[in-house]
């Protein structure tokens, strides 16, 4: 349902909160290397995020990209708008430009159910949620 883009910014985004009381500031080649992902990919989304402000960067020798207590209470919404689009969870699950409950795709139904509750998901949680259990070896973010 996500694309493999948002998945690799809330990893980004995970991984910087894990960060966070130590104060480090990470470059795109560490995040890359401890999310297993593209440094091209992961400069482009975390530029994203930047503009979007749910994280921080400082240029300079000793920058680097950094989140903040405050922004760590986002939900994962946030994320999931910004880089798949404020409609993902209201598209037709075929691709469908016309799909509703009068005019509904073969998987309408369902699709909608399971939507739903992958709304609600990144709805409730927040980023230091789910960072917290990264943060003590009790989750992963990459193989």
């Amino acid at each position: 349902m996500i694309s493999n883009t948002c998945k690799t910014a809330i990893k980004a985004v995970i991984y910087l909160a894990s960060k966070e009381e130590t104060g480090e500031k990470l470059g795109v080649k560490d995040i890359s290397q401890y999310i297993n992902a593209s440094e091209h990919t992961v400069s482009k989304i975390l530029q994203n995020l930047v503009r979007q402000k749910i994280i921080n960067s400082i240029k300079g020798p000793s920058g680097g990209f950094y989140i903040t207590k405050e922004q760590q209470s986002q939900p994962l919404i946030t994320i999931v708008d910004t880089i798949d689009g404020k409609d993902l969870f209201t598209r037709c699950g075929l691709g469908l430009s016309e799909c509703s409950l009068t005019h509904p795709c073969p998987i309408h139904n369902d699709y909608k159910t399971g939507r739903e509750l992958i709304r609600e998901l990144f709805t409730t949680k927040t980023i230091n949620v789910l960072c917290g259990p990264v943060e003590d070896g009790l989750a992963y973010l990459m193989d």
